[in-house]
């Protein structure tokens, strides 16, 4: 990885979130239709307040703990609320940061996000699939798509 790229060049910039007083079922709702693992909590004013995973909702033990099973799970995520599941304790970077450093964060806190920060306002997010998806030459460091090549050979990936 070149030491030159940053954040910005990397990052998605179109964030999806919720608000810490939605349902849990709308946080699922986002990650499974856009097909992400992490969503954004933010307050009315679009100031970042937590994050929500996949991993918070499913493997935390939040929704056997309340004594949900596998069949109540539905009814889980329609009654309890983001801000009950969601993380507040969160590493962020700057569109600025060198993607060395960023990749450091996450490995260091063993996170598979980090909210992009800029004047205190998100700007972006930086995930674990978007290092894959640079080292597997499917995302350029600019944040694009590239073709796959693979699937001109009957594969087609997503």
């Amino acid at each position: 990885m070149s030491n030159n790229l940053s954040v910005r060049d990397l990052m998605t910039s179109n964030v999806l979130s919720v608000e810490r007083n939605q349902k849990l079922s709308t946080a699922d709702d986002i990650m499974r239709l856009g097909r992400v693992r992490h969503v954004l909590v933010v307050d009315e004013g679009g100031v970042l307040d937590g994050v929500v995973s996949q991993r918070d909702l499913f493997h935390s033990g939040l929704l056997k703990a309340l004594g949900f099973g596998t069949r109540g799970k539905e009814h889980a995520l329609d009654s309890l609320l983001v801000k009950e599941a969601m993380k507040t304790e969160l590493i962020t970077t700057t569109p600025d940061a060198s993607l060395q450093s960023a990749a450091c964060l996450m490995a260091e806190h063993k996170v598979g996000c980090l909210p992009v920060l800029e004047a205190g306002r998100v700007v972006g997010i930086l995930t674990e699939g978007d290092f894959v998806l640079l080292a597997a030459g499917r995302k350029t460091a600019t944040g694009g798509a590239v073709p796959n090549p693979v699937s001109t050979i009957g594969l087609d990936l997503p």
